[in-house]
C-alpha cells in the first residue's frame, strides 16, 4: 500500500461495528483511542495554529462589496437544464424553482433561548432514534410535491442554488448567476439549509427537540455508509431513507475513501482508515491554516462564478465533501445521480447527514443572505452573520473523539532532494508558459520565498502553495492530486504520506451560460509538509499535478508559493 504505516492510530476491522443496531452488516472498527474522550475541537485547532475562532472571521471587513443575496421572489429562476453532461437523461427533473407563497420574505430572527437539538453520530444512533428519524422523513414524503416542506421541494433547494437557477438580480447583477460553491458562501448556506430542514422534520413529528444525524466519516467507526440507510423497515413496509441511486459497491461494509476519484484503491481496511485519517488531518489542519484556505475565497455581488479570479474552494469543500458525494453517487447513472451531481444530491437523505458532518468541520463566517421557507411555511431571509453561533440556532453535535488529530502524515522519503535532482529536466515556474493543461501530469519547480525558516518565522506566517485560475469543465467530475517533492521510486505515494499535499475536486454543476467553463483556485499548506520530508533548506520544491478524472480541458493559470501572515487575535 505505501511506506507509511498505520502506527499513528491503530485500528482493527475484524468484528461488528460500533453501530450495535446492525451487527450483521457493519464491521467493528476498534480504535486505540478512548471512544469516550471528549475534545474541544475549536480550542485544539486554535492551539495547533488553525484560525477558526470567531474573531478571525469577524475581524475581516463586513463587506468588501455588496453582499450576495438570493432573490426575494425565489420562484423567479430558470430551469437548471443547460450544461449538464447528459441533460436528456436526468432522472430527477431540472425545474428547481420553489413555489411562491408570499410576495416578499421577512427578515428571520433566531428564536430566543431555543431548545438545543443534539445531532447524533449516525453509527451510534439508537433503534428508537432511527425509528423517529425514519418516521419524520416518511411524513415529509407524504406531503404533496408543491408543498414547500415536501421531500421534493427540499431536494430542489440544492439544485436551485447550486446549478445556476438563480441570478444576482437582488444584488444588482441579473446577468450573473448565483453560486454557493467554491467560495466562503459554502459553509453558511448549507448550515441554514440544514437548519430549516431539521426544524421542518421536527414539526412534522411534533418534536421540537428532534435533530438530524451526522455521518461521522472523520472517525474510524463512521467510515462507511450508515447501515440505517439501506435497512428494510418492517414497521413502515419500506425504508423512507433508502435511495435507489447509490453505488452498490460502496454499501456496508465498504470503507470510504476520503480521496475518492472514481476508482477504488484496493487498500485493505486498516490502510484505508489510516489514509482517511491522514487526509482529515491535512484538510482540517495542514491545508486550513487561514480562513481563506479553510472556508474558501471571497464571492460578492458582481463576481462571475464562472470566471472570478478570487474564487477558491476551501480545503474540506474540495476534499472529503466532494469525495463523499461521488463515493455515494451511482456511476451507472448518466449524471451519477443522486449524490454524484449537485442537481440531484438533495434527493438522497444521505446528503443531509453528510453535510451535517461538513457543518461540524466548519467554524465561523459572516456575510451574504439566502431565502428559505421556515417550519411555519413563512418565507424568510437569513444572513451568514446569524449562523455563526450554533447555540443560538438551537443545535449541537454529540460529543465524539477526533482521532485524525493524531494522524499527521509521514514522509515517503526524507531528504530526497527531488527538486535539485529535477533541475535540467523540469522547468522552473518562471520559465513555464501559463496556463498549463492538465491533460497529463504537470511537473514544475517552484521557488520558495524563504528557506530554513525559524520557529519564530513560522509563528508569523504560514507557507502556502497556491494554484490560481483553475479552469475546468463544469459538466464533469474533476479531480487532480498535488504532490510536493514526490520521488519516483516505483512505490505509489498515498494520502497517508507527507508528499501528498492534497487534491482539487469538483462535482458537476449546471448553469444557464452557453459554455460551462468554471474557474476556481486551491491553497495547500506546506509548512508541516516540508518539515516532515526534511526539505526546509530547499530553495525550490518539485510540484506535481496528477490528473485523476475529468481534467482533459482543465488548466491552471498560476502556481506559486507565498508566506501568508498569521492573524493574531
Amino acid at each position: 500500500f505505501s511506506k507509511a504505516s498505520s502506527h499513528r492510530f491503530k485500528v482493527s476491522c475484524n468484528a461488528a461495528s460500533g453501530d450495535t443496531n446492525h451487527p450483521e452488516t457493519t464491521p467493528k472498527l476498534i480504535t486505540s483511542l478512548d471512544m469516550t474522550h471528549n475534545v474541544d475541537r475549536r480550542n485544539l485547532l486554535l492551539g495547533l495554529g488553525g484560525l477558526y475562532g470567531a474573531a478571525n472571521f469577524t475581524s475581516l471587513p463586513s463587506a468588501f462589496a455588496t453582499p450576495i443575496a438570493a432573490p426575494d421572489n425565489i420562484a423567479d429562476c430558470v430551469t437548471a437544464s443547460s450544461n449538464l453532461q447528459n441533460p436528456t437523461d436526468v432522472v430527477r427533473g431540472l425545474a428547481c424553482c420553489p413555489p411562491a407563497l408570499s410576495s416578499k420574505p421577512e427578515i428571520y430572527t433566531l428564536p430566543v433561548n431555543p431548545v438545543t437539538r443534539i445531532r447524533p453520530a449516525a453509527q451510534r444512533a439508537t433503534p428508537e432514534y432511527i425509528e423517529k428519524y425514519k418516521a419524520a422523513i416518511q411524513e415529509m414524503r407524504k406531503l404533496p410535491d408543491d408543498h414547500p416542506h415536501s421531500f421534493k421541494q427540499q431536494a430542489m433547494i440544492h439544485c436551485a442554488y447550486c446549478n445556476g437557477a438563480y441570478n444576482q438580480e437582488q444584488s444588482g447583477h441579473p446577468e450573473l448567476q448565483l453560486q454557493i460553491h467554491n467560495s466562503w458562501l459554502f459553509y453558511p448556506f448549507h448550515r441554514w439549509y440544514l437548519y430549516f430542514y431539521e426544524r421542518i422534520l421536527g414539526k412534522l413529528i411534533n418534536d421540537p427537540t428532534f435533530a438530524i444525524p451526522h455521518w461521522n466519516w472523520d472517525h474510524p467507526t463512521g467510515m462507511m455508509l450508515p447501515a440505517m440507510f439501506e435497512d428494510a423497515d418492517p414497521a413502515l413496509k419500506q425504508n423512507p431513507i433508502f435511495d435507489p441511486y447509490r453505488d452498490v459497491t460502496h454499501l456496508p461494509p465498504a470503507i470510504l475513501d476520503a480521496e475518492y476519484a472514481g476508482a477504488n484503491t484496493g487498500a485493505d481496511c486498516v490502510n484505508q482508515i489510516s489514509s482517511n485519517l491522514a487526509s482529515m488531518y491535512r484538510q482540517m489542519i495542514t491545508n486550513a491554516t487561514d480562513t481563506t484556505s479553510f472556508s474558501g475565497g471571497e464571492f460578492v455581488s458582481g463576481d462571475d462564478p464562472l470566471q472570478a479570479g478570487t474564487l477558491i474552494a476551501g480545503s474540506i469543500e474540495r476534499g472529503i465533501h466532494t469525495a463523499m458525494h461521488r463515493w455515494v453517487g451511482n456511476p451507472r447513472m448518466a449524471n451519477n445521480e443522486d449524490m454524484g451531481n449537485f442537481y440531484s444530491a438533495g434527493y438522497d437523505p444521505v446528503f443531509y447527514v453528510h453535510h451535517a458532518n461538513v457543518d461540524r468541520m466548519w467554524k465561523i463566517w459572516n456575510n451574504a443572505s439566502y431565502v428559505f421557507y421556515d417550519e411555519n411555511e413563512k418565507l424568510v431571509r437569513v444572513f451568514n452573520k446569524d449562523s455563526i453561533d450554533i447555540g443560538r440556532m438551537g443545535y449541537d453535535y454529540e460529543r465524539s473523539s477526533v482521532p485524525w488529530l493524531q494522524s499527521r502524515p509521514v514522509a515517503h522519503a526524507k531528504r530526497s532532494k527531488a527538486a535539485a535532482q529535477s533541475v535540467g529536466t523540469v522547468k522552473k515556474v518562471e520559465d513555464v508558459e501559463f496556463p498549463v493543461k492538465l491533460d497529463q501530469v504537470v511537473k514544475v519547480l517552484v521557488k520558495r520565498p524563504a528557506t530554513n525558516r525559524t520557529k519564530e518565522d513560522k509563528e508569523k506566517a504560514h507557507e502556502i502553495l497556491l494554484l490560481n485560475g483553475i479552469k475546468f469543465d463544469g459538466e464533469k467530475f474533476v479531480k487532480f492530486d498535488v504532490f510536493v517533492n514526490d520521488v519516483d521510486d516505483g512505490i505509489e505515494t498515498t494520502a497517508a504520506e507527507s508528499e501528498f499535499a492534497g487534491s482539487f475536486a469538483q462535482l458537476p454543476h449546471g448553469s444557464h451560460s452557453e459554455k460551462m467553463l468554471m474557474t476556481s483556485g486551491a491553497r495547500f499548506g506546506i509548512t508541516e509538509l516540508l518539515e516532515d520530508i526534511e526539505a526546509e533548506d530547499d530553495e525550490y520544491v518539485l510540484v506535481n499535478l496528477v490528473p485523476k478524472i475529468g481534467c482533459d480541458d482543465a488548466i491552471v493559470s498560476e502556481i506559486k508559493i507565498e508566506l501568508v501572515p498569521i492573524v493574531q487575535t
